[in-house]
């Protein structure tokens, strides 16, 4: 694309998620304005940019919003391609590999990362934590 779009984040500043779509701009060497949300009071912005979920983060290229964090990611990675090396391998097996793994992380490590943050201590602080520590057991093999 031109170096003249308009790329503008919504996201929160604790937000790993968020996190995850500024490095891959920052890895492509894509300007941005990254906007704060306060998500007791969300703003229009966000609310019209992902109607569906209402969450950060959404990137916004031109006008046009994209959300879910992977899937912003991969968008980056289609836009600027060209520009700079792929973030996934050019087999087509071991993107799918490097897909999965990402979406694993996804659903299973932050799913139990999460749930020890909003538990209180007891059974269900006890059990995210063996699942955490199970997600990493998985990664390491």
């Amino acid at each position: 694309m031109a170096g003249k779009d308009e790329v503008k984040v919504l996201q929160i500043w604790a937000s790993i998620f968020g996190m995850r779509v500024l490095i891959a701009l920052q890895e492509k060497g894509v300007a941005y304005e990254c906007h704060q949300e306060d998500i007791r009071n969300k703003s229009q912005v966000l609310l019209e940019s992902n109607p569906v979920h209402k969450k950060v983060p959404v990137l916004i290229l031109n006008g046009k919003p994209v959300c879910e964090s992977l899937i912003i990611v991969q968008y980056i990675d289609d836009v600027w391609g060209s520009q700079h090396e792929s973030f996934l391998p050019k087999s087509p097996y071991e993107r799918a590999i490097a897909r999965f793994w990402a979406d694993y992380v996804d659903k299973k490590f932050f799913d139990a990362a999460f749930r020890i943050l909003k538990s209180p201590p007891g059974e269900l602080h006890q059990q995210a934590t063996v699942d955490l520590a199970e997600s990493f057991i998985t990664l390491d093999k």
